[in-house]
């Protein structure tokens, strides 16, 4: 069984975007594959007329740092993630995130944008990102003329396995601010004990500390799957910037407040509602005290 008949590898995003209005929704990107592929192959997806290899795209394959900003073309893979100095500087919940997805060989071809256009919920790399409060750069062909537009990260997701992108779109890189003095971020999983690289719950944290190094100024909590998309604590969030110090009191209270907010179910492949809802705070309280410990190093 063929599940593509034609193969292109296009040089930039406009060749991209032509070729994808060429075959009027019959066409899907690649870069890695390895959700892809997978999917064609268990019949998830149906077969297209045509696959769109995005890898020789130059910028889609770079890290840089520019007007106080750190951007990450949509095709970098985790390898190249877990690697970059940059990135361990002012990322590392996107950094520990990306290194759990797979094996060694999973990481070094799958991509950061596969990884987010994929839209599940549970998504590693997603989390991290949730976590830093990226935005996406979705490019679309309108009229033949090439438009790319910066956009909350969480505004492609549609539901699981879903995302908003129309048939003239792709995604093409992410950006988020570079962690700053007393600032720091952290990741943390449960996967399934089988050796299968899935997660039963993730949990990203990024926390900014006042002069004192005392209180939470600021902070952002992704956690997944606890929803049909990506999800931020807010109500944990605002219990840590409430609180009058960052300690155990503040910690219990984010956990209390996650716990509450966050939409569980149960799943034959994660595990059951009521057992994700007790590793809720089995994380926070292992990412909460290591993004607060680092942000009081910075």
């Amino acid at each position: 069984m063929s599940y593509w008949n034609e193969y292109h590898m296009p040089t930039d995003v406009g060749e991209a975007l032509q070729l994808l209005e060429r075959y009027a929704g019959d066409a899907q990107i690649v870069a890695g594959g390895t959700d892809l592929i997978l999917d064609l192959q268990f019949g998830h997806r149906d077969p297209v007329e045509a696959l769109i290899d995005v890898t020789r795209i130059p910028n889609l394959g770079r890290i840089s740092e520019q007007s106080g900003q750190i951007t990450i073309g949509a095709a970098v893979t985790h390898t190249q993630i877990e690697e970059e100095d940059l990135l361990r500087r002012h990322a590392m919940a996107l950094v520990e995130s990306c290194s759990v997805i797979g094996g060694p060989q999973v990481r070094n071809v799958a991509t950061l944008g596969g990884n987010v256009a994929h839209a599940l919920p549970a998504a590693d790399g997603t989390i991290g990102l949730l976590a830093l409060d990226a935005e996406v750069e979705v490019c679309t062909l309108a009229n033949q003329t090439l438009q790319r537009a910066w956009q909350p990260l969480l505004s492609i997701f549609a539901g699981p396995g879903r995302n908003t992108l129309a048939a003239n779109q792709m995604l093409s890189a992410f950006r988020f601010r570079p962690s700053g003095a007393r600032e720091a971020s952290a990741f943390d999983r449960i996967m399934r004990p089988q050796g299968v690289a899935l997660p039963i719950l993730g949990v990203a944290a990024r926390l900014r500390l006042d002069e004192s190094g005392q209180r939470v100024s600021d902070a952002a909590i992704a956690i997944g799957p606890a929803g049909p998309i990506p999800f931020r604590a807010t109500d944990a969030e605002a219990a840590l910037k409430g609180a009058e110090k960052a300690d155990a009191g503040a910690i219990e209270a984010a956990v209390k407040a996650a716990q509450e907010q966050a939409r569980l179910r149960t799943s034959k492949h994660r595990a059951s509602r009521a057992y994700r809802h007790e590793m809720i705070e089995v994380l926070l309280r292992r990412v909460l005290p290591t993004a607060i410990k680092r942000a009081r190093n910075r």
